[in-house]
């Protein structure tokens, strides 16, 4: 590709990122209630943009909503199905008591991890937290999908009686 073009959809893409990237986020955040998550999905949403933007027609801001919900609405997917770490969203008048438990649980889930194989591990965080499928940890690990689902299986074992031990 010759440079000019190169560096004419560099700075195009810039432009588009330094434009739309706090409605971006404000709206990742309204539709996921966590900061962290709202930022993930606003990375999510400019990576698309950087792969996609010749496809990009018309009102890049329409396109970018569209995307941004379509990408919250994956991450809320993910999240559901997963290994529940803390609110799922944002809660007006959060009752004390249900910030305390979530807190230990995360706490304890986050130590009960430190258990676990590397293997293990790896493949408890990526499929129930990251809520990637079966078949794309065991790429991702080079290994077989039985063997993902073996490690998982262990994984969730040990942190329940992890987490059983400690209450």
């Amino acid at each position: 590709m010759p440079i000019g073009l190169s560096d004419r959809r560099g700075q195009e893409f810039d432009g588009l990122v330094a434009a739309h990237q706090q409605m971006v986020l404000r709206t990742a955040y309204r539709l996921l209630g966590r900061l962290e998550d709202a930022q993930d999905a606003a990375q999510e949403v400019f990576l698309r943009l950087f792969r996609n933007q010749a496809n990009v027609n018309g009102d890049p801001k329409a396109w970018l909503y569209r995307v941004t919900v379509n990408v919250c609405n994956d991450h809320y997917r993910r999240r559901k199905g997963a290994v529940e770490l803390g609110p799922q969203r944002a809660d007006p008048a959060p009752d004390p008591e249900r910030v305390l438990t979530l807190k230990e649980r995360k706490r304890m889930i986050v130590e009960g991890l430190e258990i676990l194989t590397e293997r293990e591990r790896a493949s408890v965080v990526l499929r129930d937290i990251e809520g990637l499928s079966t078949a794309q940890v065991a790429a991702i690990l080079d290994v077989e999908e039985v063997t993902v689902r073996t490690q998982i299986h262990s994984a969730r074992v040990k942190l329940a009686r992890y987490v059983r031990s400690r209450r």
